[in-house]
């Protein structure tokens, strides 16, 4: 079976980390921002694709996230967004990635609390995506961010109720954002959760520090995973490459064998 874990990659670093991933056999989750899907560079994208697979290393795909929206009520957003997300899908069948993570986007501040209208845009947004996606084997997994709870996102994936979509619990954007337990969200999304994001912090920033080094549960988090239907794979988004290597190893012994 193919290792689950990934690590944080920018794609605008690939050169200067490839070797390390090499060294220590890692799997990276590739970010793109919008410079990075430039058409100039699909050529490196699909370089990028083949060494990995010569190397027999999965890869998985982070898309551009910042202003854009899939339920934004402004249709110029979601538009930006169908483009950005539609380009992240055609880097993604180049690398020969089966996951691309999204970010919905959801703030209860911007809509006054009022949910209904994001999820109705969503709902309306995300089918021509996933026929994409589904002709390219490839799941697409929505992040929570700046959700407090997790209805929004159960909504979504409720009704949509497609194979090609699923959740990807974010923990540490969890402890800085949501307002219910951890036990809670996994209630809640578990049928979905098909892929997670470690990093720690201490409920101050967005900090993407080693486990340990903020205040985040994570025994418990591997706890509840052992009760998932299927086993999820994650990305270590931990930003200082030393952390990061320090966390590998004991991130793989909590995983449920």
């Amino acid at each position: 079976m193919r290792d689950p874990m990934h690590v944080h990659i920018p794609f605008s670093q690939w050169d200067q980390h490839f070797p390390l991933l090499l060294k220590h056999r890692l799997q990276p989750e590739l970010a793109f921002k919008w410079p990075d899907l430039d058409p100039s560079l699909l050529p490196a994208v699909k370089r990028a694709g083949q060494q990995l697979a010569e190397e027999g290393l999965g890869v998985t795909v982070h898309a551009p996230f910042m202003d854009l929206n899939p339920g934004a009520i402004e249709p110029l957003v979601r538009e930006a967004t169908r483009q950005r997300w539609m380009q992240t899908l055609e880097v993604a069948e180049l690398l020969q990635a089966r996951l691309v993570v999204l970010h919905p986007g959801f703030d209860r501040w911007r809509y006054g609390g009022q949910s209904q209208p994001w999820i109705d845009a969503c709902l309306d947004f995300l089918p021509p995506l996933l026929e994409q996606a589904a002709s390219q084997e490839c799941l697409l997994v929505l992040e929570n961010i700046f959700e407090e709870t997790p209805d929004t996102l159960a909504a979504v994936l409720k009704t949509l109720d497609s194979p090609w979509l699923g959740h990807c619990f974010d923990a540490g954007h969890w402890n800085l954002f949501a307002k219910c337990s951890m036990e809670q969200w996994f209630e809640a999304l578990a049928p979905w959760i098909r892929h997670l994001h470690i990093h720690d912090n201490s409920g101050d920033r967005d900090a993407h520090l080693a486990i340990g080094e903020g205040n985040i549960d994570f025994p418990l988090l591997f706890d509840y995973m052992k009760n998932l239907q299927s086993s999820p794979s994650m990305t270590l988004e931990i930003h200082d490459c030393e952390a990061l290597l320090r966390c590998v190893g004991s991130v793989k012994s909590l995983l449920p064998r």
